[in-house]
């Protein structure tokens, strides 16, 4: 078999993704050239595989022929089977500090490269999301969801379930579940590759490309640094003294309390508020914000605010708390309500008021990798540190942490240090999701960040007693709101709250990625009795009142 190379290629003249697709056609079209890596015309560089007699005049010259300009900058012998070379006086090709999702993605995308790849983790091997996060918490979710809807299936009476009859055996078969995932998708799926080296011990960074685990050094032709996140509190006075429970101790409690003071009202603590309220914990809500989900539009977090009162979950939103102390059944927490102080006693207090980044202790500042602000890895576009041999991604370079952004950060990091294919790390579009009942999803930009951008926009608002799917399932609780471009009816931003949010907007995360119009979803479409065919419904109401049209005329 021919000797096979990597060959770098600077490419000049590129100006869009098209530009790229010309360039990637014509050096595939070259005898003797296996593959082309060219993820981004921003990028400016080719990476080629091909047979070591395909000449640099060649290259050059198909480049020219498409109508750009390219010049090779070197070349790299590969090992048979192997489409990256191997590093040399190194005893891996890349070394990965982390075990969680971004660390095996990571660890994937090396192995499929050929590369020899070690995954370091001194602690469970997985990561947040299968272990303490994502995983166990969506089973609890669901499981209250179950018991919430068989109580009250008419969705009438909005009062809390009564409790499980048997929480240690709810928690019993979370957990079962956990250790499947984890054996099934983590350690399994390591060992399926010969060239993937799970290390346990504590890792550190010793300096250049120079790793240490539990004081045995170890070399790496490049290192990925993947330890995730972990969960923050505020520094409220008296909070660590009068202890409280994170995300983490939340999902494992071993008993259920009577009452449940949560402290955040985002995300994780709306899920885990509403989880436990359902499982009869009589439950409250302390926001300092002026509305539930700051970050979302004001109308999603006003109607999921009545929606968790029709559930006696008490919210209290513009809350400044003062301090946090120890009561005669658990903790008490103080705070400045409407200018008035108020006392909020009850027997557990949870914290979740987000997420930092785990970069202490690893020895980042002997490889010479800075930190930010909120002590985040500071990575350039193509997740590679000041230490051009030490690349970073997930939760410790910041948000957004969401693991499906966390594994797209791990396989694009890996190719990017061991190919030097300089793939962007691109966040735009990106959905998120919010597990509550209804559920919220966005996609782009809400109207204010629209508007604070400078565009002249149009916003829609469709309550979701006119979307059919959500009558005959008769759960019209949400509502779905589009923005858009007000000349060109560009899609820009599409927000809802319904009971499955998150299936409803991964169209308009298309329509959004592909620049389309709300005219163009309303032309698409859309199976009836749906609850995707009300991103249809809501794009109509920027034209007509979709009151006046029959339940198929649309």
């Amino acid at each position: 078999m021919p000797k096979r190379q990597q060959i770098t290629m600077q490419v000049e003249g590129m100006t869009c993704d098209g530009c790229a697709a010309h360039v990637r056609k014509a050096l595939s079209a070259i005898d003797g050239v296996g593959e082309v890596r060219l993820p981004s015309w921003q990028a400016g560089k080719a990476e080629v595989l091909a047979e070591a007699a395909v000449s640099d005049e060649t290259l050059a010259k198909a480049v020219e022929n498409a109508g750009y300009r390219a010049i090779v900058l070197k070349r790299r012998e590969l090992d048979e089977g192997r489409k990256v070379p191997r590093a040399e006086r190194a005893d891996y090709d890349l070394a990965i500090v982390g075990g969680g999702s971004t660390a095996f993605a990571a660890a994937i995308k090396g192995a499929e490269l050929g590369a020899k790849v070690a995954i370091i983790e001194h602690g469970t091997i997985g990561g947040t999301c299968v272990n303490i996060g994502c995983v166990p918490s969506k089973t609890l979710i669901r499981a209250a969801e179950n018991c919430y809807h068989a109580a009250y299936p008419n969705f009438e009476g909005m009062t809390a379930c009564p409790p499980p009859r048997d929480w240690q055996r709810v928690i019993q078969q979370k957990d079962e579940l956990v250790a499947a995932l984890r054996q099934g998708k983590y350690v399994d799926v390591a060992g399926a590759y010969p060239n993937i080296t799970i290390v346990k011990g504590h890792a550190q960074l010793t300096g250049g490309r120079g790793v240490a685990v539990n004081g045995r050094a170890l070399s790496a032709g490049k290192i990925l640094v993947a330890t995730g996140s972990q969960p923050a509190a505020p520094p409220i006075p008296g909070l660590a003294e009068s202890g409280y429970l994170d995300s983490t101790a939340a999902l494992s409690l071993d008993k259920l309390p009577v009452t449940l003071t949560v402290i955040g009202g985002g995300a994780i603590g709306l899920e885990l508020a509403q989880l436990f309220n359902r499982f009869g914990v009589k439950v409250t809500v302390i926001e300092a914000g002026l509305r539930l989900t700051p970050q979302e539009e004001p109308e999603i977090g006003e109607a999921l605010c009545r929606y968790l009162q029709d559930e006696k979950m008490a919210v209290i939103c513009g809350a400044r708390i003062q301090r946090v102390t120890r009561g005669g059944s658990g903790q008490v927490v103080e705070a400045v309500i409407g200018g008035q102080t108020r006392s909020i006693e009850s027997e557990r207090l949870l914290v979740a008021t987000g997420r930092r980044p785990n970069t202490s202790g690893f020895g980042l500042d002997r490889a010479g990798v800075k930190l930010g602000k909120a002590s985040e890895i500071v990575v350039d576009r193509f997740l590679r540190t000041d230490n051009p041999d030490v690349f970073a991604a997930g939760d410790c370079i910041g948000n957004p942490m969401y693991v499906y952004v966390a594994a797209y950060a791990g396989s694009l990091a890996a190719e990017n240090a061991l190919t030097e294919a300089g793939r962007i790390y691109d966040l735009l579009p990106l959905p998120r999701v919010t597990f509550t009942d209804p559920q919220i999803s966005s996609v782009g930009l809400t109207e204010e960040q629209a508007r604070a951008s400078g565009k002249q926009v149009r916003a829609v608002v469709l309550p979701l007693d006119n979307v059919p799917r959500a009558i005959a399932a008769r759960n019209t609780k949400g509502l779905i709101k589009l923005v858009a471009e007000a000349d060109t009816g560009k899609l820009l931003g599409a927000h809802v709250l319904a009971a499955e949010a998150g299936e409803v907007t991964q169209e308009a995360t298309l329509a959004i990625r592909f620049g389309l119009r709300a005219q163009d979803l309303v032309e698409t479409f859309h199976p009836y009795l749906t609850m995707v065919e009300g991103l249809k419904l809501a794009a109509i109401t920027f034209t007509k009142d979709v009151k006046q049209l029959s339940c198929c005329a649309a």
